[in-house]
């Protein structure tokens, strides 16, 4: 990373919506993501390195975009931070013993195609999350990406695709889950996500 580059830092409410917020970042400036890292609760916070200008519009377009999310973002951008700040940003991701995952996700060499679409269903319990899995695995054309855990029994689906393929598979999950008396936390499709954002994803 060069000196000249800035942070910026925005904590947001659960995980698919960190996600989400990070694509239209990263679309929106010349920004690259450095990772998504929890706070051992229900909160991510993203973070985004590139020119202060780039980061500022970018932190910006994150804060928006929680709010008509309905949802809020706490943000701050740091100009020219300092080598250990940098550091301390980009450590290695720890191992959660209690939920078995690492607590940050930091870009990989994913290659999954940016042509694709990313589908994100979160709940909060995981009775409907696996049911509304399968029901969206045998509904449509697509392919399981992952499942996260963050905590206080929220769980992320992910599921990749072409775009009209994961948007059947997520309306169909999001009813699965309204059908089993499930709590809907998000149910959100990313059209052609960023390259950073792809890399963020498991291989």
């Amino acid at each position: 990373m060069k000196e000249s580059l800035s942070l910026a830092l925005l904590e947001v409410n659960n995980f698919a919506p960190s996600f989400i917020i990070a694509d239209a970042c990263s679309k929106a400036a010349n920004v690259r993501i450095l990772g998504i890292e929890s706070t051992d609760g229900a909160a991510q916070c993203i973070k985004l390195v590139g020119p202060i200008a780039d980061i500022q519009a970018a932190a910006e377009r994150g804060a928006e975009l929680a709010k008509t999310m309905g949802s809020s973002a706490f943000w701050s951008v740091m100009a020219a931070p300092l080598e250990v700040t940098l550091q301390l940003t980009d450590s290695k991701p720890v191992l959660s013993p209690l939920l078995g995952v690492y607590d940050s996700r930091k870009p990989g060499k994913n290659v999954m195609s940016t042509t694709n679409a990313l589908g994100l269903l979160e709940t909060q319990g995981l009775v409907a999350a696996l049911h509304a899995t399968d029901d969206m695995l045998k509904a449509s054309n697509v392919t399981l990406a992952g499942k996260e855990k963050i905590g206080a029994a929220y769980v992320t689906i992910m599921i990749r695709g072409d775009v009209a393929a994961v948007q059947t598979a997520i309306e169909v999950g999001k009813q699965t889950v309204e059908r089993l008396g499930g709590k809907l936390i998000l149910a959100d499709v990313i059209a052609r996500p960023h390259a950073d954002l792809a890399a963020l994803l498991p291989s």
